[in-house]
C-alpha cells in the first residue's frame, strides 16, 4: 500500500475513534471535564441561529455545519476545522445531522497566552489584519491529538500533566496550518487582528452606547481609514454594522427572557426609535420582535 493510502486509512480510523469519544462524552452545554475542551452532539439540522463564535478551534468529526458572518459563508464538514480568532456575532446551523447520524464536534478554546508561548522564537511585528474566521482540512496528526485529548476525560490521573501538552500540540498544528497567520496575530499585541479585537470587545461591552469611530480608531492606534479597512477585513462588518449585530442579538435574549416589552428592550440596547428597532429586528430575524420572542419561547417549552 502506498504511503498516501496509508495516511488516508489512518486519518479515517482516527476520525472513527473521535466520533466514538464525542458521542460518549458530549453534554448539552458542550463542556467536558477538561477546561477549555468542548464536545458537541446535535441530532437535527435546525434553522440558522444567531450566536457568538467565541475564540475557538472547532473540528467536525461527523456531519456538517454552516456559519455566516456578514456576507461571508463558511461550511465545514467531517475532517475539517474552523478557527475563530475573534469573538464575533455569527449565524450558524448544522446542515447534516439526524438522530441516527448526529453531527459531532470537538472544540478547543484558544488562549492567547498559550499561543504566545509557542511564538517566543518569533519577533512580533506589525502585520495587516486577516479574517477572524477560516476553514481548513485537519491533518491526521491533529485528529490524533484530539482523540488523545478526549481519552484523558476517562484518565483523571493523567489529565493535569498531559492535557496542557496536547493543547500546545493542537495549537502548534494550527499555527503551522492554513490558519497560521490568524493564529500568530492572536498572540501579538501590536498585530492588526489584536488591535481590532480591542475595538470588538469595546463595542460588545458597550453596545448600548453611541459609537464614535474616531475614538475607537485612536484606541487601536490607527487612522480612521485604516481602522475601517482592518475592521472590515477581520469581522466582515463596518463598525456600525457590527454594533447593530450585537444590539439585535442582545435584544433577542432580553425579549426571550421576558425582561421588558418591545419598546423598552429597544431603548435598553441603544435604539432611540422603537419603530427603527422593530424594523431592523424584523429585517434581521424575519419576524417582528414580539412574534419572534413568542415563537422562541414556544419552541423552548415544547
Amino acid at each position: 500500500m502506498e504511503r498516501g493510502a496509508e495516511t488516508g486509512v489512518g486519518r479515517t480510523r482516527r476520525l472513527a475513534e473521535l466520533v466514538d469519544l464525542i458521542a460518549r462524552h458530549a453534554r448539552p452545554d458542550q463542556t467536558t471535564r477538561i477546561d477549555g475542551v468542548l464536545a458537541s452532539a446535535e441530532t437535527r439540522v435546525g434553522e440558522p441561529t444567531p450566536s457568538r463564535s467565541g475564540t475557538v478551534m472547532a473540528l467536525i468529526a461527523q456531519g456538517a455545519k454552516r456559519i455566516a458572518l456578514g456576507d461571508r459563508t463558511y461550511e465545514y464538514r467531517q475532517g475539517q476545522y474552523l478557527v475563530a480568532s475573534v469573538d464575533l456575532p455569527i449565524t450558524g446551523h448544522y446542515v447534516e445531522a439526524s438522530a441516527e447520524t448526529p453531527a459531532l464536534g470537538f472544540g478547543l478554546v484558544i488562549r492567547p497566552a498559550v499561543v504566545a508561548t509557542l511564538l517566543l522564537e518569533e519577533r512580533p511585528s506589525q502585520r495587516p489584519a486577516v479574517s477572524a474566521l477560516g476553514v481548513a482540512d485537519a491533518s491526521e496528526a491533529m485528529i490524533d491529538a484530539a482523540v488523545r485529548m478526549l481519552t484523558l476525560i476517562e484518565r483523571p490521573a493523567d489529565r493535569e500533566v498531559l492535557a496542557p501538552m496536547i493543547e500546545r500540540e493542537i495549537l502548534w498544528y494550527l499555527l503551522n496550518g492554513p490558519m497560521g497567520p490568524a493564529m500568530r496575530q492572536i498572540a501579538m499585541t501590536d498585530s492588526g487582528l489584536t488591535q481590532i479585537s480591542r475595538a470588538v470587545r469595546w463595542i460588545t461591552d458597550n453596545y448600548d452606547q453611541p459609537l464614535r469611530v474616531q475614538e475607537l480608531a485612536g484606541m487601536c492606534g490607527m487612522s480612521v481609514s485604516s481602522f475601517h479597512r482592518n475592521f472590515l477585513a477581520v469581522t466582515a462588518f463596518s463598525p456600525l454594522q457590527f454594533q447593530k449585530q450585537v444590539r439585535l442579538q442582545q435584544s433577542r435574549l432580553l425579549l426571550l427572557s421576558g425582561a421588558g416589552d418591545v419598546a423598552t428592550t429597544g431603548f435598553r440596547v441603544g435604539y432611540d426609535s422603537a419603530s427603527q428597532f422593530s424594523r431592523e429586528y424584523r429585517r434581521h430575524f424575519g419576524l417582528p420582535p414580539g412574534r419572534d420572542a413568542a415563537r422562541l419561547r414556544a419552541q423552548t417549552d415544547s
